[in-house]
């Protein structure tokens, strides 16, 4: 085997004379090179993972048996002739000078055997593995069935246990696939790819050619193609309804002439209704399609599903997962569903399968995206099933449906939604986040987390917000005072909040002041006293400095005006809230903990309770917070229920020990 297929061209050959001839002998010396063991060491690994693809891992066990560890050939064994010359038993009979070589060399001869035997057994599972070896890799095929045992291990705890699971993560992920993966570097990395093209023959899903390009250079139709559409654990823009099950038929259907809806299936219904939503502006939906390298220059029909308001994103989620529910488990149409139906997938929404849950990093082109982080609280529960309420309702109102079979079904009473006003910050607290920013070093990323500190906290605009404000947003007004006063001048935002209701937020001189500081930086003149600003240019900008660049940004010139994205500040203040847990922890341990969960809504949290406090009539703070209801800026308002406790604590504070011990008796 050496000879015909190892050897090459004399290099082993002389490189391990040389090494047998410094080691004093010769006997083994192309196991003892270090190429030598690497080959053997590779087919044994081959040979047991084709016994393991047989289900034969006893098998497996006996292909990676080493025969050295047993007993060499001839070790220390003279031939029969020599022992008897030796010996002088050359008169006596064949029996007797084996028994007296078995006596004398008996253990020997045992691990002889031992050895001859497991040979015998090797060769034979061998002869057997090369009719099973030589079969194609299938997408079903476990990851240990062809990988390395420790490659193989480090992604089955990923997750990952199948090729076509490994393809999907690659497809997923791109080329920075492995990196959360211990012990899987770079070079294993390219090692597993190249092993899955060369067998793409066989396979049918194949690596996509967008994983070589980094994402923000990868175009929206490169993207849609893959995941192709099928019916199954896709999206809803990827999904294909059987015909059986999209509703035409419905048993609860109204007649098509008396519908109020064009929608001839529940899968054209539904989409119908998000529509109906608030949806986003023309000029955002240019902005979002030129930053996704969308070139269409005619949009498909549902390319409209690819920029949707906040509102249509979140009712799409609940209805995308009642829909694939409904085909996949339950196997019947949406204009089927009875109330025990709804009541089953209010319980589904507690606790669904595993295969259907993955992180909410995983966008929705990708293969590895599932309709399910993973089991819904109570509140989130009472939520999906209040969004699915008014798509019933919607239906029903459009003469689509004859009635409605969420209604009646009710939730635990400790969903009932409400609003958290304590997640926000003290003012000692908030004190301590200033100070902590102040300190960062000098980078744009940096000064652009400061000026969102301040943004945030003064305007309560939400991340969505805050993020899409340009300069052009900023207006300088003035209003005349009352009586002769001096006019009331100074700068204000113009905000679209959810629902596309457009709101104006006076903002303070001193967030003006820290803007003018920012543009200056990032490259801009900037003149707020004389009313002067660049145009078009975002509040929150993206970092330029060299050092502050993620690697797929290196490929273009940073652009200094154009805005950062919602998850890159998220992950930026989150992470500082972060640090500034750490550093208070040692002084106060429960304001740790609230920094520690601290997010970048609880600073809208903060504006609101903050300015309340401060004595802000309720109605202002309604208006800039851009609340619907003023009941839900009241929720806000704890400035009586605390100096009600400051009150009472410091009743009960005071030594009143002597009160409240009964009376002596007279006797």
């Amino acid at each position: 085997m050496w000879d015909r297929y190892l050897a090459e061209e004399g290099e082993i050959e002389a490189e391990a004379d040389a090494r047998a001839a410094a080691d004093g002998g010769e006997a083994d010396a192309f196991s003892r090179h270090p190429k030598v063991r690497r080959v053997t060491a590779w087919l044994r690994d081959e040979l047991a993972a084709a016994a393991r693809r047989t289900q034969r891992p006893s098998m497996a066990r006996l292909v990676r048996v080493d025969l050295r560890q047993i007993g060499r050939p001839g070790a220390g064994l003279p031939s029969l002739e020599d022992f008897a010359a030796a010996e002088g038993l050359d008169g006596f009979s064949e029996a007797e000078q084996l028994a007296a070589y078995q006596e004398q060399h008996g253990t020997a001869l045992e691990r002889e055997k031992k050895r001859v035997a497991l040979m015998r057994k090797q060769l034979e599972a061998m002869d057997w593995l090369e009719t099973q070896y030589a079969r194609p890799v299938l997408v079903d095929d476990g990851c240990r069935a062809w990988l390395a045992d420790t490659l193989a291990s480090r992604l089955e705890a990923a997750g990952v246990e199948t090729i076509g699971q490994l393809i999907d993560r690659i497809n997923g992920l791109g080329t920075g696939w492995s990196t959360a993966l211990p012990g899987i570097g770079a070079g294993k990395a390219r090692a597993v790819e190249r092993f899955l093209e060369a067998h793409q023959d066989t396979l049918t899903r194949t690596i996509g050619q967008h994983v070589a390009v980094p994402r923000r250079q990868r175009y929206a139709h490169e993207l849609a193609r893959v995941v192709p559409r099928a019916t199954g654990l896709v999206p809803l823009d990827k999904l294909v309804v059987p015909a059986e099950l999209d509703g035409r038929a419905g048993t609860y259907r109204r007649p098509q002439a008396q519908c109020l809806l064009s929608a001839h299936n529940d899968y054209e219904a539904v989409l119908a209704w998000l529509r109906a939503k608030p949806g986003l502006p023309p000029e955002q939906v240019s902005r979002i399609r030129e930053k996704r390298r969308d070139i269409s220059t005619v949009p498909g029909p549902l390319d409209w599903l690819q920029t949707l308001s906040h509102t249509q994103r979140a009712y799409r989620k609940e209805a995308e997962r009642l829909l694939l529910w409904a085909i996949l488990v339950r196997g019947k149409p949406l204009s089927s569903m009875t109330h025990e139906d709804c009541i089953a997938y209010r319980e589904f929404l507690a606790a669904p399968p595993s295969d259907w849950c993955a992180p909410r990093s995983r966008e929705r082109w990708s293969p590895i995206w599932r309709p399910f982080e993973g089991p819904l609280s109570d509140r989130a529960r009472a939520y999906s099933i209040g969004v699915l309420n008014n798509l019933y309702r919607f239906l029903v109102d459009q003469n689509y449906l004859m009635g409605n079979p969420w209604h009646g079904v009710h939730v635990p009473r400790t969903a009932a939604p409400k609003l958290d006003v304590g997640r926000s910050f003290t003012e000692a607290q908030w004190n301590f986040v200033r100070t902590e920013a102040t300190a960062l070093p000098q980078t744009s990323a940096n000064l652009r987390l400061r000026f969102a500190l301040s943004l945030l906290y003064t305007t309560g605009m939400r991340l969505s917000e805050a993020v899409s404000v340009t300069t052009d947003h900023l207006e300088w007004v003035s209003f005349p005072g009352a009586r002769g006063d001096r006019p009331v001048e100074g700068w204000r935002l113009e905000v679209l909040g959810k629902g596309s209701k457009l709101r104006r937020v006076p903002m303070a001189p001193v967030v003006i002041s820290e803007l003018a500081t920012y543009l200056a930086h990032r490259g801009f003149r900037s003149e707020p006293d004389q009313g002067r600003l660049p145009r078009s240019v975002f509040l929150l900008g993206e970092a330029i400095d060299a050092g502050q660049l993620a690697p797929w940004m290196m490929q273009r010139q940073p652009d200094a005006a154009r805005g950062v994205t919602p998850d890159t500040l998220y992950k930026q203040l989150k992470g500082f809230f972060a640090k500034c847990a750490t550093a208070l922890q040692p002084h106060d341990e429960r304001g740790a903990e609230r920094l520690a969960a601290a997010s970048t809504h609880w600073l809208r949290h903060t504006h609101i309770s903050h300015a309340l406090a401060a004595g802000a009539p309720l109605e202002v703070v309604q208006q800039n917070a851009g609340h619907a209801s003023l009941d839900t800026t009241t929720k806000y308002v704890t400035t009586e229920e605390a100096r009600r406790m400051a009150a009472m604590l410091a009743v009960w504070s005071s030594d009143r020990s002597e009160t409240m011990e009964p009376p002596a008796s007279e006797g």
